[in-house]
């Protein structure tokens, strides 16, 4: 029984290595490199240990960690979806739901149902913990485009308008982070790198 338990662990990590090869539209910090999903889940793990204070309500630190780590992995199955692509939209596909099965559902029953109902609640965005992650979930990229010259901020459809409410989730989990997160958008503006279709 245990050995059983043990193999369908193993097997589970080692599928979710393939999360290593997901890019992201995202680039690093001042590089033209683009961002892969695990690297991506290990910052929001970074910056949600370091940012915890600013969560608008008191949160479990752990599960917030467990939420930003696993909140990616469907991506191995149902692709990386840009934020802002006008085709298909990026909030909880059925394609992510029957990735989340199935990948999750290679561990050991109670484990799997676990993961599957954090996953579930970083994506309906109702809880303190879930409200967080996302917060962190959206400033990350805000900060790399802001270090890249607008980054995806130049891809074709993408304004101000349209960052500005992806990026109105970090006010929903981190308020006293917002101003700071707003002052990036508005610089961007200020500096061109980001369309203000306001104007």
């Amino acid at each position: 029984m245990i050995l059983d338990t043990l193999l369908k662990q193993i097997d589970f990590i080692k599928e979710i290595d393939k999360i290593k090869y997901i890019q992201r539209k995202t680039k690093l910090f001042n590089s033209d490199r683009q961002e892969n999903d695990a690297e991506h889940s290990w910052h929001l793990a970074m910056m949600a240990i370091v940012l915890a204070e600013h969560s608008n309500e008191k949160i479990d630190i752990l599960k917030v960690l467990k939420m930003v780590l696993i909140h990616d992995i469907v991506e191995i199955d149902a692709g990386d979806t840009f934020i802002y692509d006008t085709e298909k939209n990026h909030t909880n596909t059925d394609e992510e739901r029957l990735a989340a099965q199935r990948i999750f559902g290679i561990l050991p029953k109670e484990q799997a149902e676990e993961l599957i109902a954090i996953w579930e609640e970083f994506e309906a965005s109702e809880t303190a913990e879930a409200k967080f992650a996302k917060a962190m979930d959206r400033l990350e990229p805000l900060l790399q485009n802001s270090s890249n010259n607008g980054g995806t901020w130049n891809e074709p459809g993408v304004t101000y308008k349209k960052v500005f409410a992806k990026k109105s989730a970090i006010k929903e989990g981190a308020e006293s982070i917002w101003p700071y997160a707003e002052s990036l958008l508005n610089e961007g503006v200020k500096k061109g790198i980001l369309k203000d279709e306001r104007n």
